[in-house]
């Protein structure tokens, strides 16, 4: 018996042209590809989301070729008209992408051609798919580094807002994820200000190295015809064209780049989800957020769930996989273009659209939450938070060196465990038979208020040092 036919292969006629299947490719194959060849090969599906960025990028080209005298005027008034025509038909939803014509480019070549016959054929003189999808590429990293600039900027400003807003706030200072020292709710939330800031820098910094026109590189080896490269890096607000072709063609540490810094940004997302998941919690209870950023449970109707801010903390997983997987595909490929590199666009795209996302819900979750103070109040005090506001008064007053005090705290700490109090709670006596000079005045520096008030060192979460901080930030974002 016949093995049954594969599902995806295709009976090809006799008299099927491949010219016609695809006719940008001229008369170089004698038979059409086999389906999951069409299905592999093509990149429309995902690659059509460039299409601006495309007939930007064929506007300038076409106003190069007809400055340097390839393109008459006639010529160059068709294809911008054409081009406009099919922007407003991509638009309006009415224009067709075909998988045989397998890529964004060639949809819009085709369709320009149809419209407008032996002109729209001319405008790919001088230019490759190589330069063309390298230009658009970056162009499109360039455009959504510039929108997740904006939403990093709101955010900042967001967090610098409720920062002011509490500034002098109370609340436990960890480490080990113990109470170690009082801060305040401001201070806090301004350390996620200055992440994001980094962050900020970060993208900038992809921004400029990618701001480079790779136009006109052609295939690999650059031209012959006389273009201007200036002109149209000019056109598209590239700082200068590229200076190597070969570079300019298989390069992508643009997108790499972009990717790396959308990954640190998405861990400091990340670890601020995780906080706010923790402070949520019943066993923390310092904020609450409404409904709009929580969720109920099928079973528990007590539950108010937040799920937004878990969804955040694990965007990391496929924004950092993101990143892997186009640093695998670059890592072995010789110059200069391979069609490897087709698989540079889909992790780009899923990665903003998560951080996209991200910023979004990050940025409405910090507006929406509701601290509660009295709860990080009281969680503040716990531990002996106030021990080392101890040691640096027995160092401050009675100039005891620090290892000193440090040993004296301890006992402190240790007879205040076995009285079950705080070490607020001790008698100046039961001080003193620790260390005899101590006096009246260790009182002034063992509550939480007092504590925070003496942490004016620059960068300290005095609640004065955090008001101007969070001032300087919302002046400084506008």
């Amino acid at each position: 018996m016949k093995n049954a036919p594969v599902e995806n292969e295709i009976a090809l006629s006799p008299n099927f042209d491949a010219n016609t299947a695809n006719p940008q490719w001229g008369g170089r194959f004698a038979s059409g590809p086999a389906a999951i060849m069409t299905e592999i090969n093509a990149s429309v599906g995902f690659d059509k989301i460039l299409w601006r960025q495309d007939i930007k990028g064929s506007l300038a080209h076409a106003a190069m070729l007809h400055k340097v005298g390839l393109l008459n005027e006639t010529e160059l008034a068709e294809i911008q008209q054409g081009l406009s025509d099919i922007a407003q038909e991509i638009i309006n939803g009415d224009f067709t992408f075909s998988p045989a014509l397998e890529d964004i480019h060639m949809n819009i070549e085709a369709r320009l051609s149809e419209r407008i016959g032996e002109a729209g054929k001319r405008l790919h003189t001088a230019r490759s798919r190589n330069d063309q999808v390298a230009t658009d590429f970056r162009l499109w990293v360039r455009d959504a580094i510039d929108g997740l600039l904006d939403q990093t900027s709101a955010l900042m400003r967001s967090l610098a807002t409720r920062a002011l807003e509490y500034h002098a706030t109370p609340m436990p200072g960890f480490t080990h994820l113990q109470v170690a020292q009082p801060v305040t709710f401001g201070h806090h939330l301004l350390a996620y200000v200055e992440m994001l800031s980094r962050d900020s820098t970060r993208l900038h910094d992809a921004r400029q190295r990618l701001n480079e026109c790779p136009l006109g590189s052609a295939a690999l080896a650059g031209t012959s015809f006389p273009i201007d490269r200036k002109m149209t890096a000019t056109e598209l607000g590239f700082d200068r064209p590229t200076a190597n072709s070969l570079d300019s063609v298989s390069d992508r540490d643009f997108a790499l780049e972009f990717l790396s810094a959308l990954s640190l940004q998405a861990m400091h997302l990340s670890r601020l989800s995780e906080e706010i998941v923790m402070w949520a919690s019943a066993p923390f209870g310092f904020i609450t957020l409404s409904d709009a950023f929580t969720t109920g449970s099928s079973i528990m109707p007590q539950k108010r769930n937040p799920d937004a801010a878990e969804l955040v903390r694990a965007k990391i997983g496929r924004i950092l996989g993101d990143f892997t997987a186009l640093i695998t595909v670059m890592k072995g490929l010789p110059l200069a273009y391979a069609k490897d590199s087709q698989e540079d666009k889909e992790p780009v795209f899923d990665a903003t659209e998560a951080m996209t996302l991200s910023l979004a819900a990050m940025d409405g979750m910090i507006r929406d939450l509701k601290p509660n103070e009295a709860r990080m109040r009281e969680v503040a005090g716990m531990g002996f938070s106030t021990a080392t506001d101890l040691a640096d008064w027995l160092v401050r007053e009675l100039r005891v060196p620090f290892r000193t005090a440090h040993h004296v705290t301890g006992r402190l700490v240790g007879l205040a465990e076995k009285k079950k109090c705080d070490l607020a709670d001790l008698s100046l006596q039961e001080m003193q038979d620790v260390e005899p000079n101590i006096h009246a005045g260790i009182f002034d520096v063992l509550t939480v208020e007092s504590s925070l008030a003496s942490r004016t060192s620059f960068g300290g979460t005095a609640p004065k040092n955090v008001q101007h901080q969070a001032q300087a930030w919302l002046e400084k974002l506008g």
